[in-house]
């Protein structure tokens, strides 16, 4: 088959796309991506089995995209950039990832008799509740809410299946009424193609923790930073890497000021995959400190079982799919998201521990080799379309 997939953001990177199209073009499929660029990237890029069709995006025009479900001017700009794609271009099916462009992706659908694959990495509607842009003025007046899980609804109805990353997201989406039956579950799980185990070691003089990822409100590493503070007496000096980048980080960095644990924390700003990979050696446990609410109660992070292949006990917040997975696997801690104190015991508790650490070190290794890993996901996708 030839997959048009579509994605509202700069590509590359993209963990999870690039698996997807990595298992289809293996199992035979032509994939081509139409995607902005904001970066004066070649409008055209052709690689073995895959076609990235770029088009350049204006800053008004990407900053409208939060209100697009009432001024169309982001759906008129895709719009526009397909109907000159499928001018010279044939597909057999059209793959939108995540829910803004579903409306754009179902109209040349339905217009080129396509398939339409609804591809959600995120509960988009519960992402936007917490989202820095949606709590201005402006942003509440141009982001409805009920707009955005109206718009979920209609267009999840109208797409012929739909990908999840985790169970607790299709038992969402069925509970508002939706086919469970074309509800696919194709998980965040590790790729063994693209992950080298560390050889890196942690330095014995230190208990290092690690974060990696974006550095936004919503990612709870506030509450993190206030438990740093109860740490400060233990056997070894604790310290904490925080991989990432994002709009929270000087508000982080003020608040370490404020609770006297600012020469606890090193922020070491974006890092590539295989730089994060080569962190992940010099910790003795990684983090997961997610805001409970119920975007982060539907969804998994790819960081999760990165961690767990690793070797690297997890210590996690108390989010559904997370916690789930943790006491499932037992491969690590659960504390409840908004309470230093709670955090800080797990980490003691880890660190006074020698044979519960190696225990989840173990457990976390043997579950993703036997089934949480991308092996046993992509066989979904693929089913999809062989289906």
């Amino acid at each position: 088959m030839r997959i048009l997939m579509i994605l509202d953001h700069e590509f590359p990177p993209d963990i999870r796309v690039e698996n997807e199209i990595e298992a289809l073009t293996k199992a035979g499929h032509e994939i081509h991506i139409a995607c902005y660029t904001r970066e004066n990237r070649s409008p055209k890029e052709i690689l073995e089995k895959l076609t990235i069709h770029r088009r350049k995006i204006s800053g008004f025009i990407y900053k409208t995209s939060v209100g697009a479900l009432r001024v169309p001017i982001y759906f008129n700009f895709w719009r526009t950039f397909l109907k000159h794609l499928f001018q010279t271009e044939q597909f057999d099916a059209i793959h939108v990832h995540d829910l803004p462009l579903a409306k754009v992706g179902y109209e040349f659908a339905k217009k080129h008799h396509c398939k339409l694959v609804l591809d959600l990495h995120e509960n988009w509607p519960a992402l936007l509740r917490v989202a820095t842009h949606t709590q201005s003025l402006l942003g509440k007046a141009l982001s409805n809410n009920q707009q955005w899980e109206k718009y979920e609804l209609t267009y999840c109805n109208k797409a012929d299946n739909i990908v999840v990353v985790v169970e607790e997201a299709k038992n969402r989406l069925a509970s508002k009424g939706m086919d469970p039956k074309k509800i696919n579950v194709v998980s965040n799980t590790l790729n063994f193609n693209h992950f080298e185990s560390p050889e890196t070691k942690p330095d014995k003089n230190f208990f290092t923790l690690l974060y990696a990822g974006g550095i936004n409100k919503h990612r709870g590493l506030q509450y993190v930073i206030k438990g740093l503070k109860l740490l400060q007496k233990t056997s070894k000096p604790v310290r904490l890497f925080i991989l990432g980048s994002g709009s929270y980080t000087d508000s982080l960095k003020e608040l370490a000021k404020t609770e006297g644990v600012e020469q606890m924390i090193e922020f070491t700003g974006w890092k590539s995959y295989k730089e994060m990979q080569r962190y992940f050696g010099r910790a003795d446990v990684c983090l997961i400190p997610h805001v409970k609410n119920d975007h982060t109660d539907s969804t998994i992070p790819h960081k999760l079982f990165q961690y767990m292949y690793a070797g690297k006990p997890t210590i996690a917040s108390n989010c559904i799919p997370i916690q789930r997975i943790i006491e499932e696997t037992n491969c690590g801690l659960v504390y409840t998201y908004d309470k230093p104190e709670d955090f800080a015991r797990k980490i003691i508790m880890l660190e006074h521990s020698p044979e519960l650490y190696n225990k989840f070190k173990v457990n976390g290794i043997k579950a993703v080799e036997t089934q949480y890993n991308w092996d046993r996901d992509k066989q979904r996708l693929i089913n999809i379309y062989e289906g």
